[in-house]
Order: structure tokens, then C-alpha cells, then sequence
């Protein structure tokens, strides 16, 4: 029935999971991927969408690396949109509606033609550790499954409970039960574990809403899409989207529940994402508001479900009809399903090396929501970091970290593993001090020649970003060498209120101006003459001219972070004694010992860490 031995178990099927098991299957790892609902696999469990502000950089990061977000999102996509197109190419941010049912359809496909894969439909109630070591897992039928890892990627299922009103009961979703066992297993040998929340908002027939009462939200006019494949292509058309917004009266409805309500009744103690409250959080805390926006999101091409994007809430199901049914728009609305908050166990993630293995038991390994994370690209990353490093392992070769400066996934790691998370962790633009070098546009620079290295980004890949890169540096120098004349540049710049040229000058200086965008660059004769003769696509393009407009900010941030690095690059013993340093305050010898940072850098970014305490450790090493 199964291997006698594998190299990588990985127990759950959502986005962490998947992507685990297909990174240490497509490394070549026997693989065995654990669920307790083959039908379940790869949920989008809250909204129907993929990307965002920093998560779209985020999948774009998977896809450089080899994961597979980025195609399925590709493929199943209902609406593209670029977010924050009006600030700077460092913000600018994908997101994709989804297909519910054709993205989870497509995940379950792609696992099922990946080689080294095996699946097995159980519940995982147990883990065998012994000196140290995982060694296997226990299932609900007494079943042992041996190991040489174990990626843990059970999202909300550790002793889930749902709430909804005054009714609670035991899940891990709407609908499927809770997994029990694995938290037991493992506070007996040490760990510290915790509890957080989250929520959902009610599913509504689509055919009950007046859609021409609510404000359309249309995608892209000229779509992109995830993917730096060409297995996938930009959508050629679209589904709308719509917004509406709460009222006074509708909040009014909403608080006569609020005696009802387990947020506020004191029978959900954990905390729940501070950046997606609920409806009933979000009338408490901004109770100025008059209104609040609700994006009407459909579930898919065929289907009339529909996702309310903005009404997570816990209420008793009557107030939510009630409230619902006074918004525009809403007034003769059904319900598929209530809304409902969920609360479920995770492990503190400072219990985590860079790996994402734990630091207690070797060859085990921990993604997603376990470690405190919220959204689907959040631990979709994890999930693929430590199904990478899992694999690596079993291999012996050396891990794959990704640092700051590298990707808005060695942000999120060093964040979860250096600071920890008391409150469900979202990854922000604001998050990452690198981000104009973190660019959704450059994640297949930075990262497709790291995963080409570990054997999971193709050489089709590879070459197709070193011919981006070759094709975009050789556009810049064109711009550097050329001359553009006062005639053909005046009246492009008199167009955009810009100061004219009074003799001619370089591309490179005309076309750094902010008010000069690529649309102006294609008008010139001899741009248009270079981009014919050497047949480059848009991508290409943007990228140049992204170089040209942010060529000196660029360069400084990659001076800051080339000077970060050499304290990245100051190792700290392994088992350093921190209380020997009779000068450092007891809060930093307390939390150093906790988190046992392994470089200096890391050392300086845990709270409770002062520069004194840095300086203090540094004259100890001897530095």
C-alpha cells in the first residue's frame, strides 16, 4: 500500500501543502501527501482570489522558484487586475479572481502527474519521534507511516472550532471535521503552542442580487497574468466584479447581535487577523465610519455563487441575513451558507530555524497557518520552502535560504522565526525595508537561477530569464548611447508639462523623467526601429524602462543591502551562552537565548535586542 520508507510526508492539502509536496516530489523525493478529503485538495476556504498588495509578489516568487501558484492561478483566473498601478513599479501588486472549483480541479490535476507522488486519504491523529527525530506518523486507523521528514501543513484543523452565534462546534472548515492529536503529540515533547482566529464571510446566490444598484469593478484592459512560463496566457476576456457599500442602518442591525456574538461574549479568546476583521469588528472599532465597501466577487465562470468580500463576521445567522438584506442591492438576497469564525491551534514560529525544521525534532518541518501565517500565498510560500529544504535534507545537501534583500519570502521567514506573531501574520509592502528591489516584475531574476540549481526550475526557464535580462540590460545601454533631438522630443514633453530639452540629449536622461512613461518612449523613431529589429515584447520593455526611472534608487537600496550582508555573513555560535555577557540587558539575553538567531543580523532584528545589546555581543566575539 505504501513505500516502506519516504522520503517526505507531507499531512494537508491546502496551498502549503501542495506546493510542499510537489517541490520535494519534483526534486525527486518519494513523496506522500496526507488528507484527510482527496475531494478538499487545495480549497480556496475564504475568498476566491490569489494575489494582491506584496501577495502578488509573493506568488510571482513561487513561480520563479518552480512551485505551481502561479500556473494554476494562470489557468484558473476569472479576472486580472494589477493593484497600485498609479504609484511606483515597487508597489504595483497582481491579484487574480478565481475559479473555486477550476483552481482546486487544476491543483489535484498537476499534483497527479507529478512523479515521486503518492496520496493517501486519512486522518494524520499522531506523529512516532523518538531521540529527537521524527521518524513517522500515525493515522486514525492505527496505520504507522515511516519517514525521513514531515512537513506539517495543517491550516485551521488542529482542534478547530467554529463558531457561528451562540452555536459552536468542532471543524476545521465549513463542513469537514477537525484533526486531533498532532497538538497533543507534540506540547509532550516541548512545544509551545497557542491559539488564533479567523473568519469568513456568508456564500449568496448571485441570482438574488441586483447587481445594476452596485458600482462595476472591471479588470485589466490589457491583462497579464502569474506566470513567467508561456504554459500560460494573459485572459482575453473577463467577469466582473462589483462593489456596494454598508450603511448606518445595516450597522445598527448588526449590533443588535452583538450580545450574541462570541467576539464580543467572551467565548472567542484568541485574536484574529488585525489587517481582515470582521464586520463586527470593523463597526466596533471605527464606529465614525458611516459605511464600509463590499466587493461582490463571483466564484467562478458557471457557477452563481458569490463571495462577500468585506463581511467576514461571526454573527448569529439571522442577524446576518438581516443586516445583509438592507444592503443596496442586497434586498432580496439567499443564502448558500452563514458566515463563521474559526479558531484553531499554531505553534509559535520562534520555534523555527531559517528551514522552516524545527528546532526541537530533526526532519520536521512546519508551513502555513501552524506557524501563525493568514492567506493563501503566505503559506503557499512556506509550503514550498519547506518542502524545497525538506527534500534538500533528505538529499544532504545545503538548505535554501532566501535573505531579506532576496525575496519577500526570506521577509516572511526571518519575520516568523526573528520576531514571532502573537495575531495571524500578512505579509506588507511595508513589511520589507529591500522592496524596490523586490519587484513583482524582477522575482524571475532574482530567484529562477536558485531554483534551476535545486533541480525544480526547468532549463526552459532559466534560459528564458537569462534572454529577458540580456534583451533588457542591452535596451538601457541603447538608451545610454542614443540621442533623442530637440524637434522630435519637445512636443512629447510640452504634452506632459515637462521642462523641453534645448539641445540634444541622451534617452537615458529624457526618458528618467517621471512624467515620461513607456507609452512616450515607443513614440520615438528610433526606439520603435531598435524594438522592431530585435522583436522584444512588452515584458521586456517595462523592465527596461523600469531600470531607466528607478536606476538611481535601485542602486542605493542595493548598497544598503550589500552592507546588511556582511553582518548576514557574522555567524553565531551554535550554542553560545548569552548569559555569560554580564553587560547585555537580561531581556536580550533572554530573548537571544529563546530565538538562538544565527547571525548577528538576524541577532539585531528580534524586539527586545538594542543596539548597545548588539555592540556588547559583538566586543564578546571578539568583533
Amino acid at each position: 500500500m505504501f513505500l516502506e520508507k519516504y522520503d517526505v510526508i507531507v499531512v494537508g492539502a491546502g496551498h502549503a501543502g501542495c506546493e510542499a509536496a510537489a517541490a520535494a516530489a519534483n526534486m525527486g523525493c518519494s513523496t506522500l501527501l496526507v488528507t484527510m478529503s482527496l475531494q478538499n485538495i487545495a480549497q480556496m476556504s475564504c475568498n476566491p482570489a490569489m494575489g494582491g498588495i506584496a501577495k502578488g509578489q509573493i506568488v510571482r516568487e513561487i513561480d520563479a522558484l518552480g512551485g505551481y501558484s502561479g500556473i494554476v492561478s494562470d489557468k484558473t483566473a476569472i479576472q486580472f487586475k494589477m493593484l497600485n498601478k498609479s504609484k511606483g513599479p515597487a508597489m504595483w501588486s497582481p491579484r487574480v479572481q478565481s475559479d473555486r472549483m477550476r483552481f482546486a480541479e487544476e491543483w489535484r490535476l498537476m499534483l497527479e502527474k507529478t512523479p515521486n507522488l503518492d496520496f493517501y486519504q486519512e486522518m494524520v491523529k499522531g506523529l512516532i519521534i523518538n531521540n529527537g527525530k521524527v521518524e513517522g506518523i500515525k493515522t486514525s486507523l492505527g496505520i504507522e507511516i515511516k519517514a525521513k521528514t514531515i512537513v506539517l501543513t495543517n491550516g485551521t484543523f488542529l482542534n478547530g472550532l467554529i463558531h457561528i452565534g451562540e452555536k459552536q462546534f468542532g471543524g476545521g472548515r465549513a463542513g469537514e471535521s477537525a484533526a486531533y492529536g498532532i497538538t497533543e503529540d507534540l506540547t509532550a515533547v516541548g512545544f509551545e503552542s497557542g491559539r488564533m482566529k479567523t473568519g469568513t464571510p456568508p456564500r449568496v446566490d448571485g441570482r438574488s442580487l441586483d447587481y445594476s444598484k452596485m458600482i462595476e469593478e472591471p479588470g485589466d484592459v490589457n491583462p497579464d497574468k502569474f506566470s513567467y512560463s508561456d504554459e500560460t496566457k494573459p485572459l482575453t476576456h473577463q467577469k466582473l466584479c462589483h462593489m456596494t457599500y454598508t450603511s448606518l442602518e445595516v450597522h445598527d442591525i448588526l449590533r443588535e447581535g452583538f450580545d450574541r456574538s462570541p467576539m464580543f461574549n467572551g467565548r472567542i479568546k484568541s485574536i484574529g487577523p488585525r489587517y481582515c476583521p470582521s464586520i463586527e469588528d470593523k463597526i466596533n472599532r471605527f464606529a465614525d465610519k458611516e459605511r464600509h465597501q463590499l466587493f461582490i466577487e463571483p466564484e467562478g465562470w458557471n457557477t452563481v455563487e458569490v463571495y462577500v468580500n468585506g463581511f467576514s463576521t461571526s454573527l448569529p445567522e439571522d442577524i446576518q441575513f438581516k443586516a445583509l438584506r438592507s444592503v443596496v442591492g442586497f434586498e432580496k438576497v439567499k443564502f448558500f451558507r452563514p458566515g463563521y469564525a474559526i479558531e484553531y491551534d499554531y505553534f509559535p514560529p520562534t520555534q523555527l530555524k531559517h528551514t522552516l525544521e524545527t528546532k526541537l525534532v530533526e526532519g520536521l518541518y512546519f508551513a502555513g497557518q501552524i506557524n501563525g501565517t493568514t492567506g493563501y500565498e503566505e503559506a503557499a510560500s512556506q509550503g514550498l520552502m519547506a518542502g524545497i529544504n525538506a527534500a534538500l535534507k533528505v538529499q544532504e545537501k545545503e538548505p535554501l535560504i532566501l535573505k531579506r534583500d532576496e525575496a519577500y519570502i526570506g521577509v516572511l521567514i526571518d519575520d516568523l522565526i526573528t520576531k514571532g506573531t502573537e495575531e495571524p501574520y500578512r505579509m506588507f509592502t511595508s513589511r520589507a525595508e529591500y522592496r524596490i528591489l523586490l519587484r513583482q516584475d524582477n522575482a524571475d531574476f532574482r530567484l529562477t537561477a536558485k531554483g534551476y540549481k535545486i533541480g525544480l526550475a526547468s532549463e526552459k526557464r532559466l534560459k528564458r530569464m537569462e534572454k529577458k535580462q540580456i534583451s533588457s540590460n542591452a535596451m538601457v545601454d541603447f538608451f545610454k548611447e542614443t540621442s533623442v533631438t530637440v524637434a522630435e522630443t519637445n512636443p512629447i514633453l510640452e504634452s506632459k508639462a515637462s521642462a523641453k530639452i534645448v539641445q540634444a540629449d541622451k534617452m537615458f536622461k529624457v526618458f528618467s523623467r517621471p512624467q515620461i512613461d513607456l507609452e512616450d518612449i515607443l513614440k520615438f523613431e528610433k526606439v520603435k526601429e531598435y524594438v522592431a529589429m530585435n522583436d522584444l515584447d512588452r515584458e521586456i520593455l517595462e523592465q527596461a524602462e523600469i531600470q531607466v526611472k528607478y536606476s538611481g534608487y535601485i542602486e542605493k537600496e542595493r548598497n544598503n543591502a550589500d552592507k546588511l550582508t556582511r553582518l548576514e555573513d557574522m555567524k553565531i555560535p551554535e550554542n553560545f551562552d548569552y548569559n555569560k555577557i554580564k553587560s547585555m540587558s537580561i531581556e536580550a539575553k533572554q530573548k537571544l537565548s529563546k530565538i538562538r538567531p544565527v547571525t548577528i543580523s538576524q541577532a539585531s532584528r528580534i524586539s527586545g535586542v538594542s543596539p548597545s545589546d548588539i555592540s556588547v555581543l559583538l566586543i564578546y566575539m571578539g568583533r
